[in-house]
């Protein structure tokens, strides 16, 4: 993991292998933001100018590296856009902050050390900046030769080693506590990506609980992992019913984390299917490339509750992580088959590929006795829901339409795109079945709003719930941008682990 460091050094002092500054559109070209002040003075004040002759915009996430002069102790200075300048007296948007230091970090892959002087109005901005490297800085090379062949500079490049912050305040109580949760928050965040990342030969329902149960361990969560034994016994029939196709047996973890003075309780459910074929619904050809990412629901519970632990925050956090395969054999299940739920729910399977909802719909019903204040659930659920929103934005469907408010303004307080969507009654009769007590699919048009009303159906009576449908920004295919890499993003860890310190401090809308 990349280092941290606030560091008490100035821009034309500090050694390192590259210092990052700013720069923005402004009404009339080209500014250099502040922190930028000594970088610009070496430059003889003409910082703007040399880079504007070098072609840069100052457009959001643009990236121009130029040799430094005589007067810096590094070799190296890389301009990053941050967008438009913001009006007089005001500040740069914390988004638009994290998103540049993410491109300079991306950009500096194989660096030891940079410097990042961008602009530290106060410790949210730190707390951008520091997030934004952190998480730009990531990168996936477990199966492409490791550190020795990286080292030799035959493999792939290793990420910026040393993220050092200048024009924080390390003896400010606030811009040191800002510094430290970034670097948990986007430890926990790059640790999600790596569960993402993994192939699912290695990553099992098994596997992914004996992970799970590692950190849980090192981190002070009690830890529960029913096999396939326990939930046979227990009656988990959806949870087993999507699992019995695979070799690999499905698993439902329980992480358990509790302050001695919290006064709320929040649940959280992932769906953590670790392959999904369609099982009998088979994919079709050009689906199945990416299906490794179908537990980036369960990946992101399971950060954010390690997350929560290591800030100690004041709430009590219940994390539900339901593991299966979803695979074709002789032994799976099959379009037609009747489960019998955990709730003692029948359900009749209609698509063996809208897996996801009947194994949410037994953790949710868990979930649901221990009368937790909210359960939010997190899913790769359906592609009814990238087709409303996109790649890049989440779905967010609730019983309670305050709660709905607060996880959306959450979402897009810590940069996530999300989107409040309904949850139409009348779709609910679409999965009326005339065998069981309800189908697995409903109507084809508004898929992710009947998958939600689904899962509705398995919370306990009166108990505030959302379901964030994060199909689309869970896995992005195309190049890198700002701090989102290509691969698995750690979708929804931010917004959860946000939404625990605000459950915390009573600061829940």
């Amino acid at each position: 993991m990349t280092a941290l460091t606030l560091s008490t050094a100035g821009a034309a002092t500090l050694r390192a292998d590259a210092l990052v500054v700013g720069v923005a559109k402004g009404p009339k070209g080209l500014l250099v933001a502040a922190g930028a002040e000594a970088v610009d003075k070496a430059f003889d004040g003409k910082l703007a100018a040399v880079l504007d002759a070098l072609g840069a915009s100052g457009a959001e996430g643009e990236t121009t590296k130029l040799p430094a002069p005589a007067g810096l102790k590094v070799p190296v200075v890389l301009a990053v856009g941050l967008g438009s300048a913001p009006e007089q007296d005001e500040s740069f948007d914390e988004e638009a902050l994290r998103r540049a230091a993410g491109a300079a970090a991306r950009a500096l892959h194989g660096a030891k050390k940079a410097g990042f002087a961008l602009p530290l109005d106060d410790a949210s901005a730190v707390t951008a900046v520091a997030e934004g490297a952190l998480l730009g800085a990531y990168a996936f090379t477990a199966y492409q030769g490791g550190e020795k062949k990286a080292a030799k500079g035959s493999g792939p490049k290793l990420p910026l080693a040393e993220v050092a912050l200048l024009g924080a305040k390390p003896r400010d109580k606030e811009h040191k506590a800002a510094a430290e949760r970034a670097q948990v928050v986007a430890t926990e965040v790059n640790i999600a990506r790596d569960l993402i990342n993994t192939p699912p030969n290695d990553l099992t329902p098994e596997a992914f609980a004996a992970v799970a149960a590692a950190a849980a361990k090192e981190n002070g969560i009690k830890v529960q992992v029913l096999d396939e034994k326990a939930l046979v016994k227990g009656g988990y029939g959806g949870i087993m019913g999507v699992g019995k196709g695979s070799e690999n047996p499905p698993r439902l973890v329980k992480l358990s984390y509790t302050h001695a003075k919290a006064e709320k309780t929040l649940a959280f459910v992932g769906k953590g299917i670790t392959y999904d074929s369609g099982g009998i619904s088979l994919k079709p050809a050009g689906h199945n490339e990416t299906m490794k990412c179908d537990m980036a629901g369960a990946a992101a519970v399971f950060a954010s509750v390690v997350a929560a632990a290591k800030l100690g925050l004041q709430v009590n956090v219940t994390g539900w992580l339901a593991l299966a395969e979803n695979m074709p054999s002789g032994s799976a299940t099959k379009p037609g088959d009747v489960l019998r739920m955990y709730s003692g729910k029948t359900v009749e399977v209609l698509n063996t590929d809208a897996e996801g909802r009947l194994v949410l719909g037994d953790a949710l019903t868990k979930a649901s006795e221990e009368a937790p204040d909210a359960i939010v659930d997190v899913a790769t659920l359906t592609g009814a829901m990238v087709l409303a929103l996109g790649d890049r934005t989440f779905g967010i469907m609730a019983n309670d339409d305050a709660f709905r408010t607060s996880i959306h303004e959450i979402a897009e307080e810590v940069g996530e795109a999300s989107w409040p969507m309904p949850l139409p009654e009348d779709l609910r009769k679409t999965m009326d079945s005339p065998t069981a007590d309800i189908a697995n699919m409903g109507v084809r048009m508004g898929g992710g709003l009947v998958a939600g009303l689904f899962l509705q159906e398995f919370v306990g009576e009166g108990i505030t719930w959302a379901h964030l449908d994060i199909a689309g920004p869970a896995f992005h295919e195309g190049a890198p941008y700002g701090y989102t890499p290509k691969g698995g993003t750690g979708s929804a860890v931010r917004t959860l682990v946000r939404l625990a310190e605000r459950t915390a401090t009573g600061d829940l809308g």
